[in-house]
């Protein structure tokens, strides 16, 4: 990651606070900014207050309080003073930059009858920093892909795990194939920009040779839209939402298409609770789960299962 093009986002005084602090960049994951609130960091995966000269604190009476000026100098260098060009994003809350880095934005909504518009007196910011770690997928690429054949693959997490960096790095592995396995073509809907980072249509993420990205797609649409235009072998897709991503993973599947997603849970037992996916584990629609935490890194491997819930790998104590 580029620390001085993630740096130039901020307001002025925030960005001569992070440019005092030794925080190592390529372990950071979050910057938070709220209207008269706390300069919040996520920072190898534990919650920190920045201090006005830098010093990472648990303290908040340390801390730096953000000013609703710094807010709009900061959307105003974000947007490059041009907010209607980002429009479209702005209405789902986000807005991605060059990099891959998701700006998740909060405020007043506008609303046209039911239907969100836009967002206006924007207050709170938060930046997700996009980290790309080539060969973190190595552990679990011989449970996902075996005699070059690719498993349908659930990867379950709880936030700020590595998951989304998980994922990208299994997508790039299988696509160009590697350690002798053959490359096989991906199709990738990235509907929040965050798994390819693609900045005006062209990935900033190493996806892969033969990979293939819709951006700012919603999921379920894309899935399909893949299978009638690009021919994939797999489809990624991050983050699990709805019935319709159901109906369209389903659609995937009877197509012959081999499935990667990831989801938001604590474990299988945790998901076995959640209707959008019963109907999927009692199917054994996946075979391989894939269970992380962030007990002693980010992106750290509790778990793994097959179809059947027999363990394949297990985290030692």
């Amino acid at each position: 990651m580029k620390r001085d093009e993630l740096i130039k986002i901020f307001s002025s005084n925030i960005r001569t606070i992070l440019l005092q602090s030794n925080i190592d960049f390529e372990l950071l994951q979050e910057v938070r900014l709220r209207v008269n609130g706390p300069l919040i960091l996520i920072y190898k995966g534990k919650e920190y207050f920045l201090s006005p000269s830098g010093v990472l604190s648990q303290l908040k009476s340390d801390a730096y309080y953000v000013e609703k000026s710094e807010i709009k100098e900061t959307m105003d260098y974000i947007s490059s003073y041009s907010l209607y060009a980002f429009e479209d994003e702005i209405k789902q809350g986000f807005i991605t930059i060059q990099g891959g880095h998701r700006i998740g934005i909060a405020g007043k909504t506008v609303l046209d009858g039911d239907k969100i518009t836009g967002l206006k007196y924007i207050s709170y910011i938060n930046v997700r920093i996009s980290h790309e770690i080539k060969g973190c997928a190595n552990a679990v690429m011989p449970f996902i892909e075996e005699e070059n054949q690719v498993h349908h693959c659930l990867i379950i997490s709880p936030p700020r795990c590595g998951k989304t960096t998980l994922l990208r790095d299994i997508i790039r592995q299988i696509s160009n194939g590697v350690n002798g396995r053959i490359g096989k073509t991906v199709g990738v809907v990235d509907e929040r920009s965050e798994i390819a980072g693609c900045y005006m249509g062209v990935a900033v993420n190493d996806l892969g040779i033969r990979t293939d990205v819709l951006d700012c797609c919603p999921k379920a649409k894309g899935m399909l839209m893949l299978i009638r235009s690009m021919s994939p072998s797999v489809i990624a897709i991050d983050e699990i939402g709805d019935y319709d991503d159901v109906k369209a993973i389903e659609a995937v599947i009877h197509c012959g298409c081999k499935l990667l997603a990831t989801v938001h849970g604590s474990s299988i037992e945790d998901i076995k609770t959640k209707p959008l996916l019963q109907k999927m584990i009692t199917e054994k629609v996946f075979e391989r789960y894939i269970v992380l935490d962030n007990n002693k890194k980010v992106g750290n491997i509790r778990e793994i299962f097959d179809e059947r819930g027999t363990i394949l790998y297990r985290e030692e104590a």
